[in-house]
């Protein structure tokens, strides 16, 4: 199992949209997001900041997140909640949410 953590901003203007649509999210992104070997997620908000948490238990999180990327439900999804995010200065290349190095954790 790993353990991921990231961040990202959320445009003032869309969090009241963003946290409609992960209030009841559509049909099917939840689904995958659990066929893709992802646990336990959860997203927190402070002021314009994003940061999300969850376990990976597959073995190939590449191929998973691809799998993810090509589903249609998750298309659709991310066609209405990224216009509401704007990605931090320093992510990495090819990032859209921030990843971050774990310090610390306790079971």
């Amino acid at each position: 199992m790993k353990r991921i953590g990231e961040m990202i901003r959320i445009k003032p203007e869309g969090l009241e949209a963003y946290k409609k649509y992960h209030a009841n999210p559509l049909p099917g992104v939840n689904e995958m997001i659990s066929a893709c070997n992802i646990r336990n997620y959860t997203i927190y908000q402070r002021g314009d900041y994003l940061f999300a948490s969850y376990e990976y238990v597959g073995d190939d999180f590449e191929a998973d997140m691809a799998k993810m990327a090509a589903d249609p439900a998750t298309q659709h999804w991310w066609s209405l909640v990224k216009p509401l995010m704007q990605p931090l200065d320093d992510r990495r290349e090819g990032e859209f949410w921030s990843g971050m190095t774990e310090v610390y954790h306790l079971d």
